[in-house]
């Protein structure tokens, strides 16, 4: 029994002691490389590869609520409160109605076809469906950031683009027509531009791949998010036509404490969108937080004094509609430029945009509804050129992986390339999709709806209680 006991134990010794079965522990020195790793948002080698930080994730996961928070309801009662009250909520449906398509398109094909690999113009189908969308992370999007955190996060950046588009058709196109028109704008518009500037293969990702054809940058969306929604918005209300009505008699907003409240939204949930963009919460994350603040302030303040100049009092729809500027203009460096950076870059979108929505809008008479337009493409454009004089190695080191050369020479020269390949596309496109539209199933609502109002006509329903 002894000599039977004695081999049994040998035969256990010789199988825990061989290197083959044993498990390979990480060293200390390999787990404190790991952590130092987390702390400075690399992807970890050892102990810790394939986890994901409960810090970034946790702040992209909060920095998703945030962005969704900008449409539902931080832009449905910005614009709710700049419609006449017959309108308020036909655009409050539409924000609503084109959230719940784009969920729908992010999770067939849409975070595939944005993101994955597939052509440098466009990706493939290999996550429709989100399959292999998991929980561990990509390191092509962040190191720290699980895989299906990070696609909720940019599926709320899908979302609140086509929304902006209402700004510019509010109070006269149907609802089926816009919900057709965005879904179709989606494919062909913001689907493959996404890819284009964000995807680890894209065209014009000059941040993170090597093999761009054109080097642009572009932090949180000035030419994802604001060229694209705002240069279509254009193209469209022109399409459109006018309200009835439009420069016979006054077309006034029905509620500006709506309005004001719906900015108040924006600005907060404008943190997620452009610190978020970091995909971590890191010192990235804190220099756009710093710079998304100041542009926003000196927006408002400008829009305020040349009101106070040219017009004798400032308006609050004036203040609220320069802060939107200077959150706007900031967004694509609002990740790339110094505190200093971003007070330039708010005076110029204060300045430019009150312009746009004054002077530019009423000389040439086209019905902007809600100033899209105005706003959105021309802060946007602007940001995304200005980023190309002010981006500082200072603020995001990432700039000099690639971009070293560019960096204040001609990286500006990139950013026009990029800007005008969208604004050609984004027209092109809005131009042909309502020629089509309109004729199969038309665009505008009636005469009649129009003066009756959308909410009753298009919904059943009225925003007030009579």
């Amino acid at each position: 029994m002894k000599l039977l006991c004695f081999l049994i134990a040998l035969f256990a010794a010789q199988c825990f002691s061989n290197p083959i079965s044993a498990a390979v522990v990480p060293s200390v020195e390999q787990r404190v490389a790991d952590l130092e790793a987390y702390i400075r948002n690399t992807a970890p080698e050892h102990s810790l590869r394939g986890e994901t930080g409960p810090g970034h994730n946790g702040w992209m996961m909060l920095s998703a609520g945030l962005v969704l928070f900008m449409t539902l309801p931080g832009l449905a009662l910005f614009y709710g409160g700049l419609v006449r009250r017959k309108n308020v909520l036909s655009v409050m449906a539409q924000c609503l109605g084109l959230s719940g398509i784009v969920i729908i398109l992010w999770w067939a094909c849409g975070y595939s076809l944005s993101f994955a690999k597939g052509t440098p113009f466009i990706g493939g189908l290999q996550w429709s469906f989100l399959r292999g969308v998991t929980a561990d992370p990509n390191p092509d999007y962040g190191p720290w950031v699980s895989h299906n955190v990070y696609a909720m996060y940019q599926l709320m950046f899908a979302i609140i683009t086509p929304a902006l588009i209402v700004g510019a058709i509010a109070e006269r196109m149907r609802f089926s027509a816009l919900m057709l028109f965005c879904t179709l704008w989606m494919f062909l518009v913001y689907f493959p531009v996404a890819h284009m500037m964000w995807a680890s293969d894209g065209w014009m990702n000059g941040l993170w791949n090597a093999q761009a054809g054109v080097r642009a940058i572009d932090f949180a969306g000035g030419i994802v998010v604001h060229m694209t929604s705002g240069w279509s918005a254009l193209v469209l209300c022109l399409l459109l036509g006018r309200r009835r009505g439009f420069g016979r008699e006054a077309i006034v907003p029905h509620s500006m404490v709506l309005c004001m409240v719906g900015t108040g939204m924006l600005w907060f949930g404008w943190y997620g969108f452009n610190a978020g963009s970091a995909v971590a919460a890191d010192k990235v994350a804190a220099n756009a937080f710093t710079a998304t603040t100041l542009s926003a302030g000196v927006g408002l303040c400008a829009w305020a004094l040349l009101e106070k100049i040219l017009r004798g009092r400032p308006s609050v729809l004036g203040m609220c509609s320069g802060a939107v500027a200077g959150l706007a203009t900031i967004t694509p460096a609002s990740g790339f430029v110094t505190p200093t950076g971003a007070i330039l870059i708010g005076l110029i979108a204060g300045v430019s945009t009150f312009f746009a929505c004054g002077k530019l809008k009423s000389f040439f008479r086209y019905d902007d509804s809600l100033d899209t337009f105005g706003v959105h493409a021309v802060g946007g454009t602007l940001g995304s050129l200005m980023v190309g004089f002010l981006a500082s190695s200072e603020m995001n080191p990432n700039l000099v992986t690639l971009l070293k050369p560019l960096i204040g020479h001609s990286l500006w020269l990139e950013q026009l390339k990029a800007a005008g390949l969208v604004l050609v596309l984004s027209i092109g496109v809005t131009a042909g999709l309502y020629w089509v539209i309109d004729r199969l199933i038309g665009c505008r609502v009636s005469e009649d709806i129009e003066n009756q109002g959308l909410d009753l006509a298009e919904h059943g329903e009225d925003g007030y209680t009579r």
